[in-house]
C-alpha cells in the first residue's frame, strides 16, 4: 500500500472521557485523536477544560471515566515504572516556562538528562548546548539565569529543556502568551520548524489566533463539556455551531484570517517572481 493510502498513525486517543470535580462536570464524553507528526491545538473558552485535558494526556490527572491512550500505552492503572518510561518520551513546555531560578539556562536544560540518563557532566553540557542552538539561542545565553532573559528567550530556553530527551511528543501550554508580536511570531516559526525537522507531534493549548491560523494543522474546539468540532481553522470557520463560530467573530479573528490569506497568496506567487 502506498504511504498516501495509509491511515495516519494515532499517537493520542481519548475515548468517552468524563472528568468531574465534585458535582461540577468538566468533560462529558470527550473523543479526540492526535495524529503523528501534526501540530494539534485545543481551544475553548474559560472553564471549558482545555488545561485539564492536557493534564490528562501528560499523566498529571486521571479522568473519572473513559480511556486515554498515549503512544500506544493505556494510561488507566499504569504502573509507576511504565509512567516514568512514558514521560521520557514526551516533553512539556509550561505556560510560564517552569525554569529553576537558581540554575543557569544550561543547567536547567540539562536537568532531565541528569535525572534520567547516565551521562558525564561534559556529555550533558554538550547535549544541552545543541538544544540551545536548536531553539536559536546564542551560546552566551547558557550561563545566564532565567531572571536575566526576555520573555521570548525564556520561552525558547524552556523549550530547549522540553526537547533535551529527544521526545516524540511535545506539549505546549500557551507558548506565545505574554509575548510581543515579533517574539510570538518567532516562536510560531520555531514550532513549525521543529515539527518538520524532527518529525515531532505537537499538542498545544493556545488563544493566539495567528498561531492557530498560520502554524497549527488541526484544531479541536471544546465547549459545553464536549468536542464541538475538529479540523483546520479554514474548515472550522465554515461550521455553524455557536461554540465554534465564537472563535471566528470580532476584529482580531478577521485580522488573523486576512493575514493568513495574504501570506498564502504571497507564497503562491513567489516562485514566478524568482529570476529564471
Amino acid at each position: 500500500m502506498a504511504d498516501a493510502d495509509r491511515a495516519p498513525e494515532i499517537v493520542i486517543d481519548m475515548q468517552q472521557v468524563v472528568t468531574r470535580f465534585g458535582s461540577h462536570v468538566v468533560h462529558k464524553g470527550i473523543n479526540l485523536q492526535v495524529r503523528r507528526a501534526e501540530i494539534f491545538a485545543v481551544i475553548g473558552g474559560s472553564g471549558s477544560g482545555k488545561s485539564t485535558l492536557l493534564r490528562e494526556m501528560i499523566l498529571l490527572h486521571t479522568p473519572n471515566e473513559g480511556s486515554v491512550q498515549v503512544l500506544g500505552t493505556t494510561l488507566a492503572d499504569i504502573t509507576a515504572a511504565a509512567a516514568l518510561a512514558l514521560r521520557q518520551r514526551f516533553g512539556v513546555l509550561f505556560q510560564h516556562g517552569g525554569l529553576f531560578g537558581s540554575l543557569t539556562v544550561l543547567e536547567n536544560i540539562g536537568l532531565p538528562l541528569r535525572e534520567h540518563r547516565k551521562l558525564s557532566d561534559a556529555q550533558i553540557d554538550s547535549i544541552a548546548k545543541t538544544k540551545l542552538a536548536a531553539v536559536q539561542l546564542h551560546a552566551d545565553v547558557a550561563n545566564q539565569y532565567p531572571s536575566e532573559l526576555s520573555g521570548g528567550m525564556l520561552k525558547r530556553a524552556a523549550l530547549a529543556r522540553a526537547l533535551v530527551l529527544d521526545p516524540e511528543l511535545l506539549f505546549l501550554d500557551e507558548p506565545t502568551a505574554g509575548l510581543d508580536p515579533q517574539s510570538a511570531a518567532g516562536i510560531d516559526a520555531l514550532v513549525r520548524e521543529l515539527c518538520e525537522k524532527f518529525g515531532l507531534t505537537i499538542v498545544m493549548i493556545t488563544h493566539d489566533l495567528d498561531t492557530l491560523w498560520q502554524v497549527v494543522d488541526r484544531v479541536a474546539v471544546l465547549a459545553d463539556g464536549t468536542v464541538q468540532g475538529v479540523g483546520s481553522m479554514a474548515a472550522l470557520s465554515k461550521m455553524e455551531q455557536p461554540g465554534i463560530q465564537a472563535f471566528f467573530e470580532g476584529p482580531r479573528s478577521r485580522a488573523a484570517q486576512t493575514q493568513t490569506h495574504a501570506v498564502a497568496a504571497s507564497a503562491h506567487k513567489e516562485p514566478s517572481s524568482k529570476p529564471k
